[in-house]
């Protein structure tokens, strides 16, 4: 019999979820929790009031990124007087390391720590590598050994930052809420579009300000914009919503390939559901709804699942060797993971042809000619431009593009992920079409000139680049953008920080591949004597043959990725518990 204080009090419990109409519209249905590790409640938690902080916090760590990352070439040789091979190779492993970084934090933020601290504490790190960076550059005589220390301590900060920031702001919207599901397709947009703005400024206002006034202001702005950026993360805290982390992803991913093997001499029983199941929550996320539902893709992992008379079974129904046997929800993580593996290699070649903005690209608009009247445009602004147009088609995008196409989809997204990303490796193909055929025009005219054997600009306006730029930048708007959210959506939840890390590691791959492909193209080009495709005088090259072959990859690439995407079968969640 309850007593009249406990009826008042079960009473002032059930008033609130009364009012929301019910549970379900009270909590979110994710299971994620507030500041305080209570059940995340949706009218004070996440949603855009969180986003707001973590993409302002963006803002600032991308302008900090790229304002020391976009002109260290110029800092190296003329501060520190280092020759242009070793600027370029001491450059070149900064660059390679911040991308390997991302796959430490992944794991300390799937694993251990969480997004959230993850993110503060590796943010803490890369400000205090700004700190000795802007100190190095402000003393006379800067230290070359101090300012390398200050450069790997930001490395090593930005790999806590870059693979958890988009994943721990999708993880603001509650995924079974139709409306803030549709808006977090919103959120990775404008998270990719404030970036964006950071790079802008950071490749001309903050580069001039380098060039031209001085590098003690022009790392100190950068080192101000990452504190604004801590500041900023912080204050929004009680707004966040956060996921627990329960063990590592890649011990999971290890365990079901280690069980599968010891059981390979099991039979398969005719009844999947006898496979083992836990009773227990079996998301990698602790305290997850989302339980996975068996595939038919990869049936040797299943045998992880394949229950033996020596297996031991806790009373909560949980295995007590999960090196012997896995649940079946935790073979469809490993399948879910590698099933977008296809996915992400073919994004491979897409940043190959994003790697030519900052090099073939800028070493055609160098023999193109940069006056326009008075005016004399350097060839490296219109790698800008590229931004530029990001800045201008999300928001078209958004407002426009997905509110037109869902007409006739009734998808909410407009396009899915896997047409948006297929779009993008289409306009590719035309961006590298188009560089050739400029490229063809300039060594028609040079020819007609009679300028073939002599290093000087063609006169051909520099302005006939726009088309090729413009067709990159949309590009990126499709695929870049498409991964990201693919990626997020479709990771078991505790592997979201690791596939983000994933992402990351594709640009550096498509930077390497493009200069394995140079090396080729240069090696059999210039056999028996020959002047090559892309001699030091391109006025004698065929610098057009190189962006054919890339167009080429690029179509080929695109056709297998659609192969891929037809048989790509995207996570089937059951029922919620």
């Amino acid at each position: 019999m309850e007593t009249l204080e406990e009826q008042s009090s079960l009473l002032e419990n059930q008033i609130p979820l009364l009012q929301n109409g019910g549970d379900t519209e009270l909590y979110t249905g994710d299971s994620s929790v507030d500041a305080n590790g209570k059940r995340a409640v949706k009218q004070n938690t996440g949603n855009w009031k969180a986003c707001f902080f973590i993409i302002g916090a963006e803002f600032c760590e991308g302008l900090s990124f790229f304002g020391i990352s976009s002109n260290l070439v110029t800092y190296f040789t003329k501060e520190l007087h280092q020759g242009n091979a070793a600027a370029a190779k001491a450059v070149s492993a900064w660059q390679g390391t911040t991308y390997l970084t991302p796959f430490i934090g992944a794991i300390v933020a799937d694993a251990y720590f969480g997004k959230y601290w993850t993110i503060a504490v590796f943010s803490t790190i890369y400000f205090i590598g700004l700190c000795a960076l802007t100190l190095s550059a402000s003393l006379p005589g800067p230290s070359s050994f101090f300012f390398i220390c200050g450069l790997y301590l930001v490395a090593l900060g930005t790999g806590g930052i870059k693979p958890c920031v988009s994943p721990f702001g999708g993880d603001q919207f509650d995924n079974t809420d139709s409306k803030e599901r549709s808006k977090k397709r919103s959120f990775f947009n404008w998270f990719y579009f404030t970036m964006s703005i950071g790079i802008f400024i950071a490749t001309t206002f903050l580069a001039w300000i380098q060039d031209n006034v001085g590098w003690g202001l022009g790392f100190g702005i950068p080192t101000m914009c990452m504190g604004i950026a801590i500041a900023c993360f912080l204050f929004g805290t009680p707004f966040y919503r956060f996921q627990k982390p329960n063990g590592s992803p890649i011990t999971r991913m290890c365990q079901v390939l280690v069980a599968s093997c010891r059981n390979r001499n099991l039979e398969m029983p005719k009844d999947s559901n006898l496979l083992f199941e836990s009773q227990e929550n079996n998301s990698v996320m602790e305290g997850s709804c989302i339980k996975l539902k068996r595939t038919n893709t990869l049936k040797f992992l299943d045998k992880a699942a394949v229950m033996s008379s020596g297996d031991e079974i806790s009373t909560s129904g949980k295995s007590f060797n999960p090196w012997r046997l896995c649940s079946v929800n935790q073979v469809e993580e490993l399948k879910s993971f590698i099933g977008l593996l296809p996915i992400w290699a073919c994004g491979i070649i897409f940043f190959v042809d994003a790697a030519q903005v900052s090099t073939m690209m800028l070493e055609q608009g160098m023999v193109m000619d940069t006056t326009i009247g008075s005016l004399t445009i350097p060839p490296v602004s219109l790698a800008t431009f590229d931004v530029v147009v990001i800045l201008l088609v999300i928001p078209i995008y958004d407002r426009v593009i997905v509110p037109f196409v869902k007409r006739f989809t009734g998808n909410e997204k407009g396009f899915t992920e896997l047409q948006r990303i297929g779009i993008g490796h289409f306009i590719m193909v035309l961006s590298m079409s188009a560089a050739a055929v400029v490229e063809i025009y300039r060594l028609y005219l040079g020819k007609e000139l009679g300028l073939v054997h002599q290093k000087i600009s063609v006169p051909l306006s520099i302005l006939w680049q726009i088309p090729q730029y413009v067709l990159v930048g949309i590009g990126k708007v499709f695929t870049s953008i498409g991964l990201i959210e693919l990626f997020y959506e479709e990771s078991p939840i505790g592997m979201r920080s690791l596939s983000s890390a994933l992402l990351l590691l594709n640009i550096s791959l498509g930077f390497y591949l493009n200069s394995f492909i140079v090396t080729m193209v240069t090696y059999f080009s210039t056999k028996g004597g020959k002047v090559g495709w892309i001699p030091d005088n391109l006025n004698e090259g065929h610098l057009d043959y190189f962006f054919w072959v890339l167009a080429a990859l690029s179509f080929f690439n695109f056709l297998v990725y659609i192969i891929f995407a037809m048989k790509f079968a995207k996570n089937k969640k059951s029922a919620y518990y």
